[in-house]
């Protein structure tokens, strides 16, 4: 006997009612049938998108077209294709190829089974020019910088580079105000000093300079331009640059002569108080 009391036997056995873990059973075959069965099927699929996969040999584009010719279309579309079947095609490198296209503006590009793509194409709409050769659509973006063809009736912006936005919708801002007056914007230009100047059709230059433009353009929508409209042959321009009223440059001292204190003024300007 020990000091220190009985001895523990080192190994015991699981007393009876303790539970036993055991792994759980697994049906194999059961297993081995599913897997069986997803490998068919996957292989199904593989084989149904192989049959699917026909090479395209029909493009079709729709579209209203003016600038944009419809063989230039079908020809980017065949670039880009590579060998590309019906199924393995990439549609937005497509798309994104057409719409590099001049006069381009948007493109969508759909399968149509078996062997063809559907394109529909949308024409950039011609807004304005821009500086010599510039032409913005009605968002104001520049999409031809260099065009040979330009459409007369489009007015005429400038500006520094990068302003072609600001510029355009500056011009949208105000050419319906003056086309209720029965007047129209033929040129609209900011200069690299941040100053503003407007063109008539009937020839009018409107100064609006460089701060409190829009404040400017409503004063004179209020207080000059029905004399613009009755006098127009006889105006030059109309300068809005004065905090009290504005000037009218007439065309050979058609309307008088007339000075500010400060002798500002020109011989054949004639300032007309607000």
């Amino acid at each position: 006997m020990s000091l220190f009391g009985p001895r523990k036997p080192k190994n015991r056995r699981k007393q009876d009612g303790e539970p036993r873990w055991r792994l759980p059973a697994i049906d194999w075959r059961r297993v081995a049938t599913s897997m069986l069965g997803a490998a068919i099927l996957g292989g199904g699929i593989a084989a149904v998108a192989w049959a699917l996969d026909q090479p395209i040999q029909r493009v079709a584009v729709q579209g209203l077209f003016q600038r944009v010719s419809p063989l230039d279309v079908e020809q980017a579309v065949k670039a880009r294709l590579q060998g590309a079947g019906l199924v393995s095609v990439d549609l937005a490198a497509v798309q994104r190829e057409i719409e590099n296209l001049p006069w381009v503006d948007t493109a969508s590009v759909q399968r149509a089974w078996p062997r063809g793509l559907q394109v529909v194409v949308i024409e950039q709409v011609a807004a304005a020019r821009w500086g010599a050769n510039g032409i913005l659509n009605a968002r104001g973006e520049l999409f031809a910088s260099e065009s040979r063809h330009i459409p007369a009736e489009l007015p005429r912006l400038a500006g520094p580079p990068g302003t072609e936005q600001q510029v355009a919708q500056r011009y949208f801002g105000i050419q319906g105000r003056l086309v209720e007056a029965g007047m129209r914007i033929v040129a609209l230009q900011l200069d690299a000093r941040g100053a503003w100047q407007i063109v008539l059709d009937n020839g009018v230059q409107i100064r609006l300079g460089r701060r409190q433009v829009d404040e400017r353009f409503e004063r004179f929508v209020t207080a000059a331009l029905r004399l613009v409209a009755q006098r127009a042959h006889d105006i030059d321009y109309v300068d809005m640059r004065y905090t009290n009223g504005f000037a009218v440059g007439w065309k050979g001292g058609a309307g008088g002569t007339a000075r500010v204190a400060d002798g500002s003024m020109r011989d054949d300007e004639e300032f007309v108080g607000a």
